[in-house]
């Protein structure tokens, strides 16, 4: 196999490749042997069919599987010479193997840009302290109460309030006929969470333990389902009992039911403890972050476009799902998408800057990511999604997506390494809400 290369710009490259006769008939001749171990034909003994007739009868998929063997196992041989970086999918341009004909076909993809990194040894990077205030912690352990609190019948008969359960039926109404898909018996209504459109929790705060009200409830005009949006609807109420929440005392018992605790002031001291651990880590990642935005202004080189496109693609999908959690669409911004992709444009691009950054400096500290690193990420990221990790492999594999992933480990390593070598400095701390 020989090949050229050709710079299609500062961060795009072609590969040509020519693949002689002996190598392309070889490459046939392998799969083919792949096959007649695994192919059973009637009035042949299994691994004992002739080659011709896998051949003949297998056409299709052995030149199929034999081209894209081959080419996988040249674009592995052609990226470690190059010691290349591909941030895009490798695009193939070429046909299929024909036995007895030499081979040709192009490779194409984008490259991390080559810049000088600037000199970031012994860089003056300031740290905020980890500070945990009393309130802070008084808040977790109420909230810890809140989640023990027991839920019992309201004593006095009378209409919910903030932070009390109403137990109602419900249902809403449009000149005079039920609406479909807008009805419940029994439901259990926390108020003044804002779960619930504000008219209608509104209205559930009016009745009385045994009681039934109407009123008018009007649907945002953003609302998510666009068949009720700006709607104003007739909706029909019955509460049968009302609960509230008794919070359990502030003692040791709360403590060891809380969490096996021996006493209040130890489980103060593991939420204190919590809070130090999360907060020094969002502390050392603020000042992580502030270090490497000094650097990055001091640099300028071309951005790969497949790049820039990856990550303005994730940032509109989680602008889409935090707008639908928040029962709305993403039509509600008021933006076309392509407003929207100018909107987001400046931020991908932000970020592809720093990860090329970070990339190469990654090798200028001579730092890696093994197989066995990869693979436990890929893990991870099975089980957090609750699939095969097989399955996710592969799909990485098929996508040539192992390079990305490969490459975004760096760049947290990378950033390690240039903040290990930086001059860090302590500093009071501003106003910080974490929870623990």
């Amino acid at each position: 196999m020989e090949y050229t290369v050709e710079d299609l710009s500062p961060v795009k490259k072609k590969v040509s490749v020519t693949v002689p006769v002996d190598e392309v008939n070889a490459s046939l001749s392998a799969t083919i042997a792949m096959y007649r171990t695994s192919v059973d034909l009637k009035g042949f003994r299994k691994g004992k069919v002739p080659s011709s007739v896998i051949e003949g009868r297998f056409k299709k998929e052995v030149y199929s599987e034999a081209t894209q063997d081959l080419v996988n196992v040249h674009i592995n041989e052609i990226i470690g010479e190059l010691n290349a970086s591909p941030v895009s999918r490798i695009d193939f341009d070429g046909g299929e193997l024909v036995r007895d004909e030499e081979f040709k076909y192009s490779l194409s993809f984008e490259v991390l840009p080559e810049f000088e990194l600037p000199n970031y040894e012994g860089m003056d990077v300031e740290m905020e302290k980890v500070v945990v205030k009393d309130d802070e912690v008084d808040e977790v352990l109420n909230r810890i109460r809140g989640n023990m609190a027991e839920i019992v019948p309201l004593a006095e008969n009378r209409p919910a309030k903030d932070g009390e359960i109403a137990v109602l039926d419900f249902a809403a109404y449009e000149n005079g006929e039920a609406i479909e898909g807008i009805a419940a018996e029994n439901f259990q209504m926390s108020l003044g969470d804002k779960q619930a459109l504000e008219d209608f929790e509104n209205l559930v705060k009016t009745v009385a333990p045994g009681e039934s009200k109407e009123g008018d409830v009007t649907f945002p005009a953003d609302f998510i389902n666009p068949e009720f949006a700006g709607k104003t609807v007739t909706m029909k109420v019955t509460v049968h009992s009302i609960q509230e929440r008794k919070l359990p005392e502030l003692d040791d018992e709360m403590a060891r039911k809380a969490g096996g605790f021996e006493s209040v002031e130890k489980m103060r001291e593991a939420v204190v403890q919590s809070y130090k651990q999360s907060r020094g880590q969002l502390c050392r990642s603020q000042a992580q972050t502030t270090m490497l935005e000094g650097l990055l202004k001091t640099v300028d080189f071309p951005l790969p476009e497949s790049m820039v496109e990856m990550y303005l693609e994730n940032l509109l999908q989680d602008q889409k799902i935090k707008v639908e959690r928040q029962g709305k669409s993403i039509e509600s911004l008021g933006k076309t998408p392509d407003e929207l992709r100018a909107d987001m444009r400046p931020e991908a691009e932000r970020i592809a800057k720093t990860q090329i950054f970070l990339v190469t400096a990654a090798r200028k500290e001579g730092v890696e990511v093994s197989e066995q690193e990869v693979d436990m990420q890929l893990q991870q990221m099975a089980m957090k999604s609750g699939q095969d990790f097989r399955a996710v492999k592969d799909y990485y594999a098929q996508n040539n997506l192992l390079f990305g992933l490969r490459d975004r480990m760096l760049a947290d390593k990378a950033m390690e390494a240039i903040f290990e070598k930086a001059n860090i400095t302590e500093v009071e701390p501003k106003e910080l809400k974490t929870e623990a």
